[in-house]
């Protein structure tokens, strides 16, 4: 083979990025208790990503309700589900429930990816549904009870929500589905770069190796490359994992993130 030719297969080495450009997370779930008496967090629903959970410890259930109608999956250590587009999600709490988390296309869930369960005079309005879902930017109490009030009135919400599903069948779901698109579909040109960016890129970096492979081309082998995240909070001094005070507060419950941008390589 030419120089030339190995020159045009060789592949560029990969920025740093989870396999799969998927994202990864450590979920503590959520005690709080919500308006029907069960301990958790908000119900809500993506629209573009499937959403993988590995139970690591404690005990609970996810209640989902999409086409299907509604369904409680008990949640015991060593479980392994997940769910498509769609499938509205909450997740309760009977003891100390903590996840591992696989989420498809990273990015695309925290730039907007999920559609709270409010009632539907705040999901008919964007500046109503923008307050109510939006936290405080500074950390401390005032965040804590912002999250707690959101999980809340989302609860509140799918209550309703399936209460309808239960006695009007799959097309209560209808109005839901319909406001969560007006409330996104701005988003999409974003989403969709973010996404070529991701995820279709690390498709088509396979498709490139597969071709390196085919021709006996060695590119992307002599380029292969260590990764680590360190355990947050390890940056300032910390020798362990994340403590309370450095998780964020999401949707389910308090978040141990680990994003590929604070990757470092070592080989």
């Amino acid at each position: 083979m030419t120089e030339r030719a190995r020159t045009t297969l060789h592949s560029a080495p990969p920025p740093a990025a989870f396999p799969g450009a998927t994202g990864l997370t450590v979920l503590d779930v959520y005690d709080w208790m919500a308006p029907d008496g069960l301990r958790g967090g908000s119900a809500h629903v993506h629209l573009a990503s499937t959403e993988g959970y590995l139970v690591l410890s404690g005990e609970g259930q996810l209640q989902t309700l999409n086409a299907g109608g509604y369904a409680a999956t008990p949640l015991r250590p060593g479980d392994c589900l997940w769910f498509t587009p769609g499938t509205i999600h909450r997740l309760v709490n009977d003891g100390d429930l903590r996840l591992a988390i696989v989420m498809q296309n990273a990015g695309l869930p925290e730039h907007g990816d999920a559609v709270l369960t409010f009632p539907p005079g705040i999901l008919a309005d964007p500046a109503s549904y923008a307050s109510a879902a939006s936290l405080p930017g500074a950390p401390g109490a005032q965040v804590a009870e912002a999250a707690r009030r959101r999980a809340e009135l989302a609860v509140e919400g799918y209550l309703a929500l399936r209460d309808q599903v239960a006695s009007d069948g799959p097309a209560a779901l209808d109005d839901f589905y319909a406001a969560a698109l007006r409330l996104t579909a701005g988003q999409v040109p974003d989403w969709r770069e973010r996404w070529q960016a991701g995820a279709l890129a690390t498709a088509g970096l396979t498709g490139a190796h597969l071709d390196e492979i085919a021709a006996a081309v060695p590119g992307h082998l002599a380029a292969a490359g260590l990764w680590r995240i360190a355990a947050p909070g390890a940056e300032n001094g910390a020798s362990g994992p994340a403590g309370p005070d450095s998780r964020g507060y999401g949707m389910c419950g308090r978040l141990t993130t680990y994003p590929a941008s604070r990757a470092s390589r070592l080989l």
